[in-house]
């Protein structure tokens, strides 16, 4: 225990933001800001995913499908060295690694929260979908108004649960020398090495935290949709 706290002292903020001010951003620091960009940046496409994936026009819903199907079944790590490699020869520039994690980051999201989207827009009930074009609403009307704002507040949880995921897929990027939190305590590793262990248990243990925290937050926007699922059926129930 001494020896994680001496480590904590020594390096507790090289584990927290790397070297800045004094050079680039790093850490939990450099984590968090790439699981935010990531879900930030796939939120968008994600949606456009999931309307794809429950449209009745085959030329639209079979080629995303399979470009869904396509990324559900590659490892993030190998997304990773693709975008590495791709990404350069796409924009026809070098760009930093970075950008190659946050780009495969949106990539592999984008399969997965799509998939998230089109359970929430296929759960709303088809008779509102029905009324609201009754009314003379055409497809995009219905989709912006009814579907899209009750279906997202429905996978509120879900889209948390796939922010706890990507800050755990932020550690991949170690492998291609991004300055996270996982390639901070490899450094602080390589450094002490004699120390391993009291080193990988600081990680293992601020990873755990802050996904445990953002599972406790998420447990309770269940339990306040839920709440409000409830209240809305009673107000709905005719009075005895």
């Amino acid at each position: 225990m001494a020896d994680i706290l001496q480590i904590l002292h020594d390096y507790g903020l090289l584990l927290l933001v790397g070297q800045y001010p004094q050079g680039p951003l790093g850490g939990l620091a450099l984590t968090l800001c790439l699981a935010v960009a990531g879900l930030c940046l796939s939120f968008p496409l994600a949606v456009l995913v999931g309307m794809a994936r429950t449209s009745s026009n085959k030329a639209i819903y079979l080629p995303v499908s399979t470009l869904v199907h396509a990324i559900r079944g590659l490892p993030v790590l190998m997304i990773i060295f693709w975008a590495y490699f791709v990404v350069p020869i796409v924009t026809g520039t070098s760009v930093s690694a970075v950008t190659t994690v946050v780009c495969a980051l949106v990539v592999y999201e984008l399969a997965f929260m799509g998939e998230v989207v089109r359970a929430g827009i296929q759960a709303i009930p088809k008779g509102q979908i029905e009324a609201a074009r009754s009314l003379g609403l055409n497809g995009f009307g219905v989709m912006r108004r009814i579907v899209l704002p009750q279906a997202l507040y429905q996978m509120l949880p879900s889209i948390l649960n796939q922010f706890i995921n990507l800050i755990k897929n932020t550690s991949l990027g170690y492998i291609i020398s991004v300055n996270e939190l996982t390639y901070s305590a490899y450094q602080i590793n390589a450094q002490l090495l004699t120390k391993p262990f009291q080193v990988y248990a600081i990680l293992a243990v601020t990873y755990f935290l802050i996904c445990w925290s953002l599972g406790l937050c998420m447990s309770r926007l269940e339990k306040r949709i839920h709440a409000r699922r409830n209240q809305r059926g009673l107000a709905a129930s005719p009075a005895l």
